[in-house]
């Protein structure tokens, strides 16, 4: 069982966002499961011009990272999703590829997979954004077991106090993925 943590946080390795990924991947890796994480900061994603070219046969007239970074996607059997906030959505990293998978709403490309969502925020909309993105995992066909939302400036210690509760939520993807659970 793969359990691949999808970090959209512009800061890659560094940022608070990735420190929960991190434990998420962590209790994931408790409950028996291979773990990887993808920095989407990392991947070349170019906003595309809807030429829907890849609706018939499924290739890309667009030269970038997106095929090698969805086909590592759809061949996890977990998905930790994960975006600090920026101004009141997903950030930017996070919301191109979201935007370049709407083909597999149609097809239900993750249907049969699970995941979960982590969000950070300096003060604020953390919680509206770990929905945002469970609603993603559900239009897509995959099934969200959890989130866990944390809003880092109000409290210095928040990232640190939420590493147990992430970690957990990790525990609990691992055996939704491992026993199917509906």
């Amino acid at each position: 069982m793969l359990i691949r943590g999808i970090n959209g946080s512009p800061r890659g390795e560094r940022g608070a966002t990735m420190r929960l990924v991190r434990a998420v991947l962590g209790g994931a890796k408790e409950g028996g499961a291979e773990i990887e994480a993808l920095n989407l900061v990392d991947y070349d994603l170019r906003f595309k011009n809807a030429c829907i070219v890849c609706f018939p046969g499924g290739d890309c007239a667009f030269t970038d990272d997106f095929a090698e970074m969805y086909g590592r996607i759809r061949a996890a059997d977990g998905l930790v999703l994960d975006s600090p906030v920026s101004i009141d959505l997903v950030s930017g990293q996070m919301k191109i590829p979201i935007d370049l998978m709407a083909d597999g709403i149609r097809c239900q490309s993750l249907a049969g997979k699970y995941g979960c969502a982590v969000a950070t925020s300096g003060d604020h909309a953390e919680k509206e954004v770990a929905t945002y993105l469970n609603h993603v995992l559900k239009m897509f066909g995959a099934t969200p077991v959890g989130e866990v939302a944390v809003a880092a400036g109000k409290d210095g210690a928040a990232i640190g106090a939420a590493e147990g509760r992430v970690a957990e939520l990790g525990r609990t993807l691992a055996d939704a993925v491992a026993t199917k659970r509906p």
